[in-house]
């Protein structure tokens, strides 16, 4: 992908289909590196289904015979020199405590580095299209931080929904000013 903003969108993606209440995305940053962590409460993977998600063959779809999305977060992480794991508790084995955590990361130095790009986009565009979901973003670059919980948002809200064009256009407002770190 073209920016590490488009992988985000993508997996958080996987979290809402996977019946994800809360997802977490956290990206942090220093000088050399870059980390992003997802992690939902969905329904997480079996072990068998585990094993096979990082091959671009294997996807539980029925449109295409092809599932890009974490194979290719793996490769761009790796192909700088990085890391990339995942892990996952299926409901049907843990049904207290169960979801899916993706951990990429990146050498920012290294040529072949994807940039972060624009993060603030994704995720309104996950909030404009899932505003039951909640998400809870942090970015961190050295000292600096900027996080977004919707469950706050929510709390002052109320019975505001979270896609209205007022809210969306806050938190989009809200998060590129405070980005600017």
């Amino acid at each position: 992908m073209k920016e590490i903003s488009l992988n985000i969108l993508d997996i958080a993606e996987n979290s809402v289909k996977a019946g994800a209440a809360l997802t977490e995305i956290t990206v942090n940053e220093t000088d050399d590196t870059l980390t992003l962590k997802i992690s939902d409460n969905g329904c997480g993977m079996t072990a068998e289904t585990l094993r096979s998600v990082t091959d671009p063959f294997y996807t539980t779809r029925t449109t295409r015979k092809v599932g890009m999305g974490l194979p290719l977060l793996k490769m761009e992480a790796e192909q700088t020199g990085g890391t990339f794991c995942i892990s996952s508790k299926a409901l049907s084995e843990y049904p207290e405590d169960h979801g899916t955590e993706v951990t990429a990361v990146f050498n920012k130095k290294h040529i072949d580095y994807t940039p972060l790009g624009d993060v603030v986009s994704s995720i309104v565009t996950l909030i404009q299209g899932h505003p039951d979901t909640d998400f809870l973003f942090a970015h961190t670059y050295g000292n600096k931080s900027v996080t977004l919980d919707t469950r706050e948002l929510r709390a002052v809200l109320e019975e505001v929904p979270l896609n209205s064009y007022e809210v969306l256009k806050f938190i989009e407002e809200t998060l590129r000013k405070e980005e600017n770190i």
